[in-house]
């Protein structure tokens, strides 16, 4: 089977140039994620696994290695391509979700999670309609869905964030600690639209802080720990 996402050999350090010295984040990180595949990133605390994600979303430029994506246009390196390209694969294919929003300001909660399908070439009143549904499933109140997130707690943001995250299908979608400041009801949501996602053939690697939110999810375990076996299957990890 052909992967969404082949991944050799992929390094990354940042220079402290006060310091005058380099700091490594991962090093030689090698493997491939599937269609339908879930894996989870695991590691202590400083072992790379955000970095990992943002070097893979190409918010980091890697020092070395080779980052294959397979996309619908053909592979391409994202650690070489170039910005537009990357800039449509982001629109098209590739998602990513933080436990942060990123809200504009006077701009409804609606309106937010509505934006990819609009973009996407989806009419504005459907778009709207699986807005509403979406902030629905993850508990955002009717009375909030018109108001701006600006002002919203860290908790609702959360759940806008990921229902204008979620609600557009990817072919890679890469998950950065989704379910920190949410409900027990709004994980419950987060798991059950990534198992819709999972179903569909969406390949997902994430990070969790507590990894059983998802358990009944996971594929495999790549370790970021060093000199530990970069990848093992689900049954043989302890997470």
């Amino acid at each position: 089977m052909t992967p969404v996402l082949d991944i050799e050999g992929l390094s990354k350090g940042f220079t402290l140039h006060h310091l005058g010295n380099q700091i490594e984040a991962f090093d030689n990180i090698s493997f491939k994620v599937a269609a339908g595949e879930f894996v989870l990133l695991k590691g202590a605390n400083g072992a790379g696994k955000s970095t990992l994600l943002r070097t893979l979303y190409r918010s980091y430029l890697p020092r070395a290695g080779v980052i294959r994506f397979h996309s619908v246009h053909g592979p391409i390196d994202l650690a070489r391509a170039a910005d537009i390209d990357i800039a449509h694969l982001r629109r098209t294919e590739i998602g990513f979700v933080t436990q942060f929003l990123q809200a504009r300001p006077r701009v409804s909660a609606e309106a937010i999670v509505a934006e990819p399908l609009r973009l996407h070439g989806v009419p504005a009143d459907e778009a709207l309609a699986r807005a509403r549904a979406a902030l629905s499933t993850f508990g955002v109140k009717q009375d909030l869905w018109k108001a701006y997130p600006t002002t919203f707690s860290g908790g609702e943001q959360q759940k806008v964030n990921l229902a204008r995250a979620l609600i557009l299908p990817q072919k890679l979608l890469l998950l950065d600690e989704p379910t920190a400041s949410l409900d027990a009801n709004a994980r419950k949501a987060l798991v059950s639209r990534l198992a819709e996602l999972k179903a569909a053939g969406t390949a997902l690697i994430g990070v969790f802080h507590h990894p059983g939110d998802v358990e009944i999810l996971i594929d495999r375990v790549v370790d970021l720990t060093p000199e530990i076996t970069q990848s093992e299957d689900r049954m043989d990890v302890d997470i």
